[in-house]
C-alpha cells in the first residue's frame, strides 16, 4: 500500500496522473471545497462522488481562498494539515491545492471527466462546468446530508465550550 502523502500532488503532478489515468481508459471524478473540519456530511459527499468513476481528485482552497469564503476566522485547519488529512482517506486518490477564487485554471489544466460538488449548486453553477462539457465530460451536482456543516460545528463549539456568540 503506498503512503497517503503520495496522493498529494502539485499542479503539473497531478496534470501527468490525470493523463496516465485517462491512457487507461479510466474515469476521472474532480471536486473541490474547503474541506475545513472533515464531518459525516464530507465524507458521504467524498465517498458518493468516488462512485462515480475510477479516481477521485478532490482541489482544496488555500486558506486564503477560505478566508475570502467563510470569513477571517476560517480555515481552521491549515493548507498542510487539510492536504494530509484529505490525502488519508482511503476513497481520494490525489489531492491538491488551489490559490486562485476557483478552481477553474487548475479544471481547464486537468480536464476531468467528471466534475461534482454538492447539491446546493446546480450543474450549469459549477466553476468549470463549460470547459468539463466542452472537452466530453459531464457535470454532476451530488446530494448532500442536511444537518452537517463545518460552520455548525463552530458555532456549535463557540456556544459550549466558549459562550461566545455566533456569527
Amino acid at each position: 500500500m503506498r503512503h497517503y502523502s503520495s496522493k498529494i500532488k502539485n499542479w503539473g503532478n497531478l496534470k501527468s496522473q490525470v493523463e496516465e489515468w485517462k491512457a487507461d481508459n479510466k474515469k476521472v471524478v474532480f471536486t473541490n471545497g474547503c474541506f475545513d473540519i472533515l464531518h459525516y456530511g464530507h465524507i458521504n459527499y467524498l465517498a458518493k462522488a468516488k462512485e462515480e468513476g475510477d479516481y477521485l481528485i478532490v482541489a482544496l482552497n488555500a486558506a486564503k481562498s477560505v478566508s475570502k469564503l467563510k470569513g477571517i476566522h476560517r480555515p481552521i485547519n491549515d493548507d498542510l494539515t487539510r492536504l494530509h488529512i484529505m490525502a488519508s482517506l482511503e476513497f481520494v486518490d490525489a489531492v491538491t491545492v488551489f490559490d486562485e477564487d476557483t478552481p477553474y485554471e487548475l479544471i481547464k489544466k486537468v480536464l476531468p471527466n467528471l466534475l461534482v460538488k454538492g447539491g446546493d449548486w446546480q450543474p450549469e453553477q459549477i466553476i468549470g462546468s463549460d470547459i468539463v462539457v466542452a472537452s466530453g465530460g459531464e457535470v454532476k451536482s451530488l446530494p448532500f446530508i442536511e444537518g452537517y456543516s463545518t460552520t455548525g460545528i463552530e458555532e456549535k463549539i463557540r456556544r459550549q465550550v466558549l459562550n461566545e456568540p455566533t456569527y
